[in-house]
């Protein structure tokens, strides 16, 4: 159980580096990819899923779950046993709290010279650009495409 934590752990904070670092270039003041859009944010975000993925398979968890939603469904699924869900879940949650502060570090000064705090917070989690109920529809509806994607590999 120790290696899947460890693959875990490795694997969310790989995922959670570089897709909020990739964030944190677009939209905080004064670096060099400042402004350059969604596309940018998107297509990186999606190489971070997969190098997370890959770095927690080298580092020992083969089902390289890296989101407690995914463990919660493979478990749901009995892909999972249920005793491993806590060694997954701890080490997600720790893999992205290090991954978050690693960004943190990395882009400090740049944290310094943005003013506005929703940009700032921006880095670690989106907003909506309209405030409405139909939010939650779109949580849901995404959540339920990664875990019904996610699962449906995994048989």
């Amino acid at each position: 159980m120790s290696s899947i934590f460890f693959g875990e752990l490795m694997g969310t904070m790989v995922l959670v580096y570089l897709g909020d670092s990739v964030v944190a270039n677009v939209i905080l003041k004064k670096t060099k990819g400042e402004g350059t859009g969604w596309i940018v944010i998107t297509t990186a975000w999606a190489f971070a899923v997969l190098l997370g993925i890959f770095a927690s398979n080298a580092c020992g968890s083969p089902g390289a779950h890296i989101n407690p939603a995914v463990t919660l469904a493979m478990a749901l699924m009995n892909n999972t046993p249920w005793e491993q869900v806590p060694v997954f879940v701890s080490a997600q949650f720790i893999g992205g709290f290090i991954g978050a502060i690693l960004v943190y570090l990395h882009y400090m000064p740049h944290f310094k010279a943005t003013e506005d705090g929703a940009t700032k917070l921006g880095v670690f989690s989106t907003g909506p650009a309209i405030r409405d109920w139909t939010n939650w529809l779109g949580e849901i509806f995404g959540t339920f495409m990664l875990v019904f994607s996610i699962v449906g590999i995994g048989k």
